[in-house]
Parts: C-alpha cells; sequence; structure tokens
C-alpha cells in the first residue's frame, strides 16, 4: 500500500463522508464536494459567534459558553476582528490508516477569513467543529450550506499504533457543534 495524498477516487472509496458530493462546481454557489486531492466541506447552519456582552474571559480549561451567541440562517455575520464556531454539514469517518488535514477556502481567505481545524486523527468520527476568525475591519457574511474549507487525506505506510478511537478521544463523535473543554478541568 502506497502512502501519501489521497486522489479523488480513493476518497470516495476509502473515506466515510456522508453526505457525499461527487462534483464541486455549482454555478453562484461557493464550491463544495470531491476535489482532485480532497473534499471540500460545506458548514452548518448553526453558528456560535464570539461576544464580549456578558465579559466573559476566553479560558480552554473553564470555557464560559456566554462568551458566544447563537445565530441559525442561511447566512451568518462575524462581526470585525472576531471569530465562530460552526461544524460541518458532513459526517466523517477517517480510517485507521489515513489522516486529514484541513485549509481554508481561497474564496473565503482572500476576504481575509481564516478557518481553522485540528486535523482529524485516524479512527476520528463525526462532524467537524470548524473555527472562522474574521482578520479584518469590516464585518464578514458566512453562507451557510456552502463551501467553507477543504480536507485533505493522506494515507500512512501503515497503520497507526494508537488511534483516536483507541485513546477514547474527547471529540470523537461529538454530538453537534462542541465548544472547548480539557478532561478532568
Amino acid at each position: 500500500m502506497e502512502s501519501g495524498l489521497l486522489p479523488d477516487w480513493m476518497i470516495e472509496r476509502d473515506v466515510k463522508i456522508e453526505p457525499f458530493a461527487p462534483q464541486q462546481s455549482r454555478p453562484g454557489i461557493i464550491s463544495y464536494g470531491v476535489t482532485s486531492y480532497g473534499y471540500d466541506v460545506r458548514v452548518d447552519r448553526r453558528f456560535k459567534v464570539f461576544t464580549n456582552i456578558w465579559g466573559a474571559i476566553v479560558d480552554p480549561k473553564h470555557f464560559d459558553p456566554r462568551s458566544f451567541v447563537d445565530v441559525e440562517g442561511d447566512s451568518c455575520i462575524i462581526p470585525p476582528n472576531s471569530f465562530a464556531l460552526a461544524e460541518t454539514v458532513e459526517y466523517f469517518e477517517v480510517p485507521r490508516d489515513m489522516l486529514a488535514i484541513c485549509l481554508g477556502k481561497s474564496t473565503y481567505a482572500r476576504c481575509g477569513i481564516i478557518v481553522n481545524v485540528t486535523p482529524l486523527e485516524p479512527e476520528w468520527r463525526g462532524r467537524v467543529t470548524i473555527e472562522i476568525s474574521n482578520t479584518t475591519p469590516l464585518p464578514a457574511r458566512i453562507y451557510a450550506g456552502e463551501g467553507i474549507a477543504q480536507m485533505l487525506f493522506f494515507r500512512a505506510a501503515g497503520v497507526c499504533k494508537t488511534s483516536y478511537a483507541d485513546k477514547k478521544g474527547k471529540y470523537q463523535d461529538q454530538g453537534g457543534l462542541t465548544l472547548p473543554f480539557v478532561q478532568g478541568s
């Protein structure tokens, strides 16, 4: 078995993605679906947008959910120099011999909107929580149901000794948009 970046036909065959979109181009829509060596994911309709109305402190060990305002709709406005969480429409199951890396789409990046997702480790399952930063001094609109980021899938030369499922990763099978937490805090 060869290691490296997976081409489109192997992604469709080897990675569970539901719902799976076999094409990428759609008129008037920010693209999503299978790409040459990845998969462009869509952002769902639920967003958590950072707010300072309660004076909360952002602390990953003791996260205060009042740091966010919940927004649901066909789009979401992220205030200037602010941040939002969302989740993918797609559900993933990453095989034991693969790792997925997420990169923001150039359409949003060219508008100063940066997407961050930590790697999806071998045997990670669930819908992906997406972190979206508006680095501009202007409000930014994010479109639900349209492309937000691209997952690149890499196959290892062999299976890992300990997968995310083996170590019972804290974000495994996350039930919806998941806020940060540290186990045992």
